[in-house]
């Protein structure tokens, strides 16, 4: 069976690429404008999902892997930072705290479906002032404003749960699901 991922993010293929399944990506188009109030999980699975099904009619008879990540402190998502003084400022604001990162996955083949959320939480030392401008240029284009393999890795001093997860797909979940999910269909 052909698999799909459903994101055109280059860390996502790159943990993908490490379960040595040949796949293909598809850009979703779609809306990932959230409902004010939404909880943190509920919001990841949402997104997914509608990454997965923007991209089904592109790939019929494949298997869509989709996924959504986000940051939250606190009560707040954390999305991608819209310029650089706005991602200065989620660092500041992550600094010496901890957080939670939670990454929703869709898998979709057919009318089968597989989505759940995965939670990781994240310790981040004091960042210095001085360190804040090349950490918010590294981090633009990340939820939260960083990516812990980039540069502001150097500054978590812990986490609980999955590393893959942080980077924006929970490997070991994902590989257990695929291969259930295709055996299933083989049937």
């Amino acid at each position: 069976m052909d698999i799909i991922l459903a994101s055109v993010s280059p860390r996502r293929a790159e943990l993908l690429a490490r379960l040595g399944l040949p796949f293909r990506v598809i850009a979703p188009d779609c809306d990932e404008t959230l409902p004010r109030g939404i909880a943190p999980a509920r919001a990841v699975v949402l997104l997914a999902q509608q990454k997965a099904q923007a991209a089904a009619p592109k790939a019929p008879n494949c298997l869509i892997i989709a996924a959504d990540t986000i940051v939250v402190l606190g009560r707040e998502i954390l999305g991608k930072p819209a310029d650089a003084e706005g991602a200065k400022n989620m660092l500041r604001r992550l600094s010496g705290k901890s957080h939670c990162v939670y990454t929703g996955v869709c898998l979709l083949v057919g009318d089968k479906k597989d989505v759940f959320a995965e939670k990781t939480k994240v310790w981040f030392e004091e960042i210095p002032e001085a360190d804040l401008e090349k950490l918010a240029l590294d981090g633009l284009d990340k939820a939260g404003a960083y990516g812990i393999q980039g540069l502001a890795g150097a500054y978590v001093t812990r986490i609980v749960g999955s590393y893959d997860n942080v980077v924006g797909l929970p490997l070991a979940v994902v590989r257990t699901k695929v291969s259930k999910l295709s055996a299933d269909c083989a049937v």
